[in-house]
């Protein structure tokens, strides 16, 4: 498998997969234009992924889902309850296949199993995608660390990981009160740490990278989700950044 993120933060999101003879786009939280001329910069065209697939509604994820559809022809996979949330902010979506958080979906040899997440969105989801022997796990707005989160992340070869926030950054930050609550709480976002702990227990040889996803703009900097990282980590396991302003890297799995 080879990934590569197109955009990853709270400004918009999206992850694409390429497994084989198939191309996944995970969200559509930047512009058409945009996904575009990124997944160009490595070679690709967004028309020929073979589907969008949606892990819940909020703008930074779903706010271009409709143009993905109309402009490139992409087929939209979602739960129902995102499926209407989306239409109802967004505007016109195009027919869509529901599946239901928990479900595996097939894309010919390529499986993607969706795992329920506690963000407080309608219905959230996170995924593995799996090809052969090899899994890679996209793990952005989780809510907390629970149970499920902590043994998916030990069952991957790599994994984009939610590090959202620095805690003095969003409680000394310029966000009203009950907005740094929600983000903390526990239908919010992982902080440096939490992201950084989850990793320390799943550094086994099968985990051979971690990207560090979905940094806020105003309550973290990537030198302080990586210097977590790195204390709680070490240097044993090979830390990425997803950015927040543009195409990353292409890693493979």
């Amino acid at each position: 498998m080879f990934t590569f993120s197109l955009q990853s933060g709270s400004n918009g999101n999206a992850i694409y997969v390429e497994a084989g003879e198939v191309r996944l786009l995970f969200d559509a939280g930047i512009s058409g234009k945009q996904a575009a001329l990124r997944m160009a910069e490595h070679g690709r065209d967004i028309r020929n992924c073979t589907a969008l697939i949606l892990s819940h509604e909020h703008a930074d994820h779903s706010r271009s889902a409709g143009v993905y559809q109309r402009k490139f022809r992409l087929p939209l996979y979602c739960t129902r309850p995102t499926y209407q949330a989306t239409q109802r902010r967004f505007g016109r979506l195009e027919a869509a296949r529901f599946f239901t958080a928990g479900d595996a979906l097939a894309f010919g040899d390529v499986r993607v199993f969706t795992l329920p997440t506690p963000h407080d969105g309608v219905d959230t989801v996170c995924f593995v995608i799996e090809h052969g022997r090899k899994r890679l796990g996209i793990f952005t707005d989780l809510g907390h660390p629970f149970r499920a989160l902590r043994a998916a992340l030990a069952e991957v070869d790599a994994a984009f990981l939610e590090s959202n926030y620095e805690p003095d950054m969003l409680w000394a930050g310029p966000y009203p009160e009950p907005l740094k609550q929600r983000i903390a709480g526990r239908g919010g976002h992982l902080s440096n740490d939490e992201a950084a702990k989850l990793a320390k227990k799943s550094v086994k040889p099968r985990l051979k990278w971690l990207a560090v996803a979905h940094l806020s703009e105003h309550n973290n900097e990537p030198v302080l989700a990586l210097d977590a990282q790195r204390a709680w980590v070490g240097k044993s396991l090979p830390v990425h950044l997803a950015s927040r302003f543009g195409v990353g890297e292409v890693l493979e799995v």
